[in-house]
């Protein structure tokens, strides 16, 4: 249960501390450069990290495995820590801009998992898409 449980706290822990970064990257300070700052800080950690907790890893050998997605997946993080930035900057609240972004992504994920990788669309899930779409009607009432 613990092997379960603990990636899910800390993206959890993680996801509240990267808001309030997020939020508190000052308003004057153009957001690619403070990603430059943060980008380094993540790869000194993770460098770092697979020495720490890899088994007599060999990093040169590892990278021989690239494939597309670790590229993309860097453009992309990119596009997540300014799309935030920027929608704090707009004035998007803490409490409301995770909500929504998430809310649209777990009705969008349903589709792409059923498409892309064959998971089962269940009522279940057709269920959970209402009840999103509902409460971002909700949130978004005045």
């Amino acid at each position: 249960m613990f092997n379960y449980v603990w990636p899910l706290a800390l993206v959890v822990l993680s996801n509240v501390v990267y808001q309030i970064c997020a939020k508190s990257v000052p308003d004057k300070m153009n957001p690619f450069a403070s990603l430059t700052v943060t980008y380094l800080v993540g790869a000194a950690a993770s460098f770092i990290l697979y020495f720490i907790l890899g088994k007599n890893g060999n990093i040169i050998k590892e990278y021989k495995s690239l494939n597309w997605a670790p590229f993309v997946l860097g453009i992309v993080i990119v596009g997540l820590e300014v799309g935030f930035i920027y929608m704090y900057k707009a004035g998007w609240t803490v409490s409301v801009a995770q909500i929504v972004q998430a809310a649209i992504l777990a009705v969008i994920l349903i589709f792409v998992g059923r498409l892309l990788y064959k998971e089962p669309l269940s009522w279940n899930k057709i269920l959970g898409v209402i009840v999103c779409l509902s409460g971002l009607w909700l949130i978004n009432m005045k």
